[in-house]
C-alpha cells in the first residue's frame, strides 16, 4: 500500500520559515519523482515544486522561486520542502505527491501526481 505522510505544517508569521517532510512507503522511491502541491481556499490545486528521482532535477512554480526549496533523501524515502520568506498568500493545504518521471512536462513547467498524501495545513499570518 502506497503511503505518503506529511508533517511539519503549522502557523507562522509572514517572513518566517517552515520545513515540511513527507515520508513515503509502499513503492520504489528512487523510481519516482516527488513533488509538492498546494491548494488555497477557493482555488485550484497547483504544483509548487518537484524533484526527479534519478538526477535531482527540480522544477518550481514562479510564485515560489527563490523562497522554497525541495530536496529528497533516497536512503530515508523522504522528501522535504523548505519554505523561507513566507507570505500570507502561501497559506494553503500542502500535499506531497509521487509521480512517474513522464508525468513531469518541463516545457509547460507542469507535473501531475500518481499518488497523494493527505495534506498538511500551512497558515501564514500577516
Amino acid at each position: 500500500e502506497v503511503q505518503l505522510v506529511e508533517s511539519g505544517g503549522g502557523l507562522v508569521q509572514a517572513g518566517g520559515s517552515l520545513k515540511l517532510s513527507c515520508a513515503a512507503s509502499g513503492f520504489t522511491f528512487d523510481d519516482y519523482a516527488m513533488g509538492w502541491f498546494r491548494q488555497a481556499p477557493g482555488k485550484e490545486r497547483e504544483g509548487v515544486l518537484c524533484i526527479s528521482g534519478s538526477d535531482g532535477l527540480t522544477y518550481y512554480a514562479d510564485s515560489v522561486k527563490g523562497r522554497f526549496t525541495i530536496s529528497r533523501d533516497n536512503a530515508k524515502n523522504t522528501v522535504y520542502l523548505q519554505m523561507n520568506r513566507l507570505k500570507p498568500e502561501d497559506t494553503a493545504v500542502y500535499y506531497c505527491a509521487a509521480m512517474k518521471p513522464w508525468r513531469i512536462i518541463p516545457a509547460d513547467n507542469r507535473w501531475d501526481a500518481d499518488y497523494w498524501g493527505q495534506g498538511t495545513q500551512v497558515t501564514v499570518s500577516s
